[in-house]
């Protein structure tokens, strides 16, 4: 009887083994796939501004919707309700921007590393010259890229 306890368990275990490599492999093409498609408009290079940012930002076009993307060398200081914006000059002030020169495209993912932004269809990237790090809070910018 206790042997067929055994049987029972060891094909219970390796039932679940197997099921899990499946689900970890399964996770891997869930990923944002790398597209031979995407084309880069703009690049720019991460500037300070209240804090030490660094990493390059892109217009990334890929089967036609325009992504705002942050290197992997993305870094920024972490703070209090930080956004992504648009800003309509090269170099946005580090404090007190008005709100009719910004566009607010989401909230930041994370402080450091590769990431990506849908820009709304309804945003016309021509409008606006930089990328920026912006602390709603505070209203201050932590960095920004001239796109």
């Amino acid at each position: 009887m206790k042997w067929q306890h055994l049987v029972v368990l060891a094909l219970i275990a390796t039932a679940t083994v197997g099921c899990t490599k499946e689900v970890n492999s399964n996770q891997a093409d869930n990923q944002t796939p790398t597209n031979t498609n995407s084309a880069i408009a703009e690049i720019g290079n991460f500037q300070a501004g209240e804090h030490p940012t660094k990493g390059k930002a892109a217009i990334v076009t890929a089967e036609g919707q325009q992504y705002l993307e942050f290197d992997e060398n993305f870094k920024t200081d972490n703070g209090p309700d930080l956004f992504v914006i648009l800003y309509r000059t090269n170099k946005p002030p580090i404090s007190g921007i008005k709100e009719q020169d910004y566009v607010q495209v989401a909230p930041l993912k994370t402080v450091n590393g590769k990431q990506r932004y849908l820009v709304p269809q309804n945003i016309k990237l021509t409008d606006y010259k930089s990328v920026a790090i912006w602390c709603r809070k505070f209203n201050a910018t932590f960095g920004y890229a001239a796109l």
